[in-house]
C-alpha cells in the first residue's frame, strides 16, 4: 500500500499539489469578506454559471436533434402506414362493389386486374392479368359495378387486351333507357358520342344511356353513361350525343370479364338473311 502511494506521489505530484492549492485558495477566498474578494467570487461563479449553461445547452440541443430525428423518423414511418391503410380502404370499396355484382349478376363474371393501361387520345387500352388459361375469349366484354369498360380484342395463355370505350375503333349499339331509342355510339378522340341520332329522336340531357340488345358485342343492356346534351348539326337531318361515361378509364384497377360472346349461330343467322338480297 505504501508503495502504492509513493507511486502515485512520484507521478502525479504536480497534480496533487495543484489540486490542494486550488482548495485552499477557495477556502480562502470563502472566507474573506473584503468587497474585492466578493467581486471576485461573483466574477468566478457568474462564469462558472454561464459555461454551465452553454455547455447545458449544448448537451441538450443535441439531445433535442436526436429527439426530433426520432421523431421525424416516427412520423415518416406513420405516414406509410396510414398511406397504406387508405389505399386499402380505396381498394376495399372499390371490391366491396366488384363483390356484390358478381352476388346479384346471373352471368358468370371473370375477376381480373390491370397490369398495365395505354390511354392515348384515340386509342385506349388496358391490359389484364387473365388469358386463355381462365377462359377467357375475344369479343367478352370488360365492366365494373359502375357500368362497361370495353372489349377483349387479343387475348394470349395468361392476359388479355380489351379496346376501352375511349377507342376510335370500338363501335357500340347502345340505347337511351328512358325512351328506348338506339344508336351507334364511337370515341371520336375527345367524347363518347351517340352518331347520326334523328332530331326526331326525344333523347334529353341526363339520361342514362345502357348498350342495347341489338348490338353484336354486347346483346343485353349494361350501364355505359349519361346524356350530355347534342351538338346540333345545323344541316341535314341527324345530331350527335355527347354521353359521359360512368367509368373513369385512368382510375380502373380492377374489373371483370363477363363470360359471354356474341353468338355464332345468330352471325351466321345474319349473314344468311343478307345473302338473299344480294
Amino acid at each position: 500500500m505504501i508503495r502504492f502511494l509513493n507511486s502515485v506521489w512520484y507521478n502525479f505530484k504536480e497534480y496533487i499539489i495543484l489540486t490542494i492549492l486550488v482548495i485552499l485558495s477557495l477556502f480562502i477566498i470563502s472566507q474573506n469578506h473584503s468587497p474585492a474578494v466578493q467581486r471576485v467570487r461573483a466574477i468566478a461563479f457568474g462564469t462558472f454559471a454561464t459555461v454551465t449553461s452553454i455547455v447545458s445547452d449544448v448537451i441538450n440541443i443535441k439531445s433535442l436533434k436526436k429527439e426530433n430525428e426520432q421523431l421525424r423518423e416516427t412520423n415518416a414511418k406513420l405516414m406509410l402506414q396510414l398511406s397504406k391503410l387508405r389505399e386499402a380502404a380505396i381498394i376495399n370499396e372499390e371490391l366491396k362493389g366488384l363483390v356484390a355484382l358478381k352476388d346479384t349478376s346471373g352471368f358468370p363474371l371473370i375477376p381480373a386486374s390491370v397490369v398495365s393501361k395505354s390511354l392515348s387520345r384515340v386509342q385506349g387500352t388496358i391490359t389484364l392479368n387473365v388469358g386463355n388459361s381462365d377462359s377467357v375469349k375475344v369479343g367478352m366484354p370488360v365492366i365494373t359495378d359502375k357500368g362497361l369498360v370495353g372489349i377483349i380484342y387479343s387475348v394470349s395463355d395468361n392476359y388479355s387486351i380489351a379496346r376501352t370505350l375511349q377507342n376510335v375503333d370500338l363501335k357500340i349499339t347502345v340505347k337511351d333507357e328512358r325512351t328506348r331509342e338506339n344508336g351507334l355510339m364511337k370515341w371520336n378522340g375527345e367524347n363518347l358520342v351517340i352518331i347520326n341520332v334523328p332530331k326526331t329522336y326525344q333523347i334529353k340531357k341526363g339520361d342514362r344511356i345502357i348498350t342495347s340488345e341489338l348490338s353484336s358485342l354486347v346483346p343485353f343492356p349494361i350501364p355505359v353513361g349519361v346524356a350530355a346534351g347534342s351538338n346540333n348539326v345545323e344541316t341535314g337531318i341527324f345530331n350527335e350525343i355527347k354521353v359521359v361515361p360512368f367509368v373513369d378509364f385512368s382510375k380502373v384497377e380492377n374489373v371483370f370479364v363477363l363470360k359471354t360472346v356474341a353468338s355464332k349461330e345468330i352471325d351466321n343467322l345474319e349473314l344468311n338473311f343478307l345473302k338473299k338480297f344480294q
